[in-house]
């Protein structure tokens, strides 16, 4: 009964400290064929990939993801 009552209120605050996060708008394309999506800026994602190589490209998926959210 304990166990139940800890996971309910864990779950209530975990809850409540949702940010609304959101995807990343631009996209690393390494040269090694690995890509990371985890840029808020055009120069985050030109700075990561300096000295490897590879390209930078906005994340297709979270413009897909804003064009069809519905706010209610």
């Amino acid at each position: 009964m304990r166990t139940i009552a800890v996971a309910a209120i864990l779950y209530a605050a975990l809850s409540l400290c949702s940010n609304g996060a959101q995807a990343a708008p631009w996209c690393a394309h390494y040269n090694t064929g690995l890509n990371d999506c985890s840029f808020y800026s055009f120069q985050q994602c030109m700075a990561a990939l300096s000295g490897v190589g590879g390209s930078c490209s906005r994340n297709t998926f979270e413009d897909a993801r804003r064009r069809y959210r519905r706010d209610y």
